[in-house]
């Protein structure tokens, strides 16, 4: 059995175990600020949610930090806030955050597998477990009850306490610190099913995958990912030191993009501004070459930018390859010559986030230390809106971001 308490506890602290406080703190966004993460995210007193059956409350010890949240503070191209008022829902705030690490700090009616104490990861999408498709077999992830935790949904993890599903906690990996933990299970599930995913299209040993924003947390675990698959990994960065991180984790080699300029929608066919564009790609592709060996194309293309990329991917995919894309940073219209497309049988291959096989397999091949976790720098609890805006800046620390909640600085793993 809970207790509850008034009292409340400040960032780091937490009651104890089991003791639910009526309120605590969160990084909350609310409509009238939305703009710029820096100044959009602010640090509220907010009441902890009520824990209905099948769902669980957990303390949150480090909480990733990742792009859709950016979306989020922006307001654009979703309210997030408006989307869930449209829906009945009655809190005229967003608490953000789709992943994190912490302790199962109490349970809901019919919770069966995990138990108060218990260290979990949290995983980042939610479903209907009564939506019909997915009792008759359908992958969650596709399903129409789907939704994002900590974006589509309220109460993610910027917050002492957290609001997830039971089948949404995974078991912590006992090597990693908390901040490691929290940061790992969206982008390296989301790369998982990304490249194992969608057979025939798999990673398959010595197969060239191009990885755009390779120094990113997304970029990080696929590359890791790729080298655990036995493929060869060819990173796009932005820099020299960008080019020495994504080789110090195992890419084969890397193609810094500002060497070209060819990046966009495509022009009108037939102009002058379109073989530029044509050129720009060839040699693109030729960078591909000089990494890979003379005219080998890579088998997957691992796509996230989205509208400034996307028309390069698919020409540079090799026939019978696949462009597979779980995101669009630089926007979502995007421009596809379909010549390339079908006269080369190329395939184009929408991929969002993972399932819960997906994301346990992940869990346990960082577990057993095959992958790492891939942190690249840890904020606090304040610096949450920094943290975004530094990803919207681009001027982000290589790998995957976390900012810490009810751990300190170095803190492992225990209650």
């Amino acid at each position: 059995m809970s207790a509850t308490t008034n009292t409340l506890f400040d960032v780091g602290d937490l009651p104890p175990l089991g003791t639910v406080p009526a309120r605590m703190y969160a990084s909350v966004l609310r409509p009238e600020r939305y703009g710029p993460p820096a100044t959009a995210f602010r640090t509220e007193v907010v009441d902890v949610p009520e824990v209905p059956p099948g769902f669980v409350l957990v303390a949150v010890m480090a909480a990733g930090i990742n792009y859709n949240n950016v979306w989020a503070a922006l307001g654009s191209p979703v309210d997030v806030v408006a989307m869930r008022a449209r829906r009945g829902a009655r809190e005229d705030f967003h608490v953000g955050g789709s992943e994190g690490s912490g302790i199962v700090w109490k349970v809901g009616a019919g919770v069966r597998h995990v138990r108060v104490g218990d260290e979990v990861v949290l995983s980042g999408c939610r479903w209907d477990e009564d939506d019909p498709d997915v009792r008759l077999g359908l992958d969650p992830m596709l399903a129409a009850s789907q939704q994002v935790w900590g974006y589509e949904l309220n109460w993610g993890s910027f917050a002492q306490f957290t609001l997830v599903a039971e089948f949404q906690c995974h078991p912590k990996p006992a090597r990693l610190r908390w901040d490691e933990a929290a940061g790992f299970l969206l982008t390296g599930a989301t790369a998982y099913r990304q490249l194992h995913g969608w057979p025939p299209n798999t990673v398959k040993p010595g197969d060239g995958v191009l990885v755009w924003g390779g120094s990113g947390g997304l970029g990080s675990m696929a590359i890791s990912l790729v080298n655990r698959m036995g493929g060869k990994a060819v990173a796009v960065v932005s820099s020299p030191e960008k080019a020495s991180y994504c080789m110090s984790i195992g890419a084969a080699g890397t193609i810094d993009r500002t060497r070209f300029d060819h990046w966009g929608r495509l022009p009108v066919a037939d102009s002058r501004e379109n073989k530029r564009v044509a050129d720009g790609m060839r040699a693109f592709g030729r960078a591909i070459w000089e990494i890979l060996g003379e005219n080998i194309a890579p088998k997957i293309v691992f796509e996230h930018p989205g509208s400034d990329t996307l028309p390069t991917s698919v020409f540079v995919c090799a026939p019978g390859g696949m462009v597979v894309i779980c995101g669009a940073t630089s926007g979502y219209q995007a421009d596809v010559d379909l010549r390339y497309l079908w006269m080369r049988q190329k395939r184009l291959q929408g991929s969002h986030f993972a399932n819960p096989a997906e994301c346990r397999a992940t869990t346990e091949l960082v577990g057993a230390g095959l992958i790492g976790p891939c942190l690249g720098h840890t904020y606090s609890f304040e610096e949450i809106g920094q943290a975004h805006q530094d990803m919207h800046d681009g001027t982000q620390a290589p790998g995957n971001l976390v900012a810490l909640v009810g751990a300190r600085p170095g803190e492992a793993a225990g209650c």
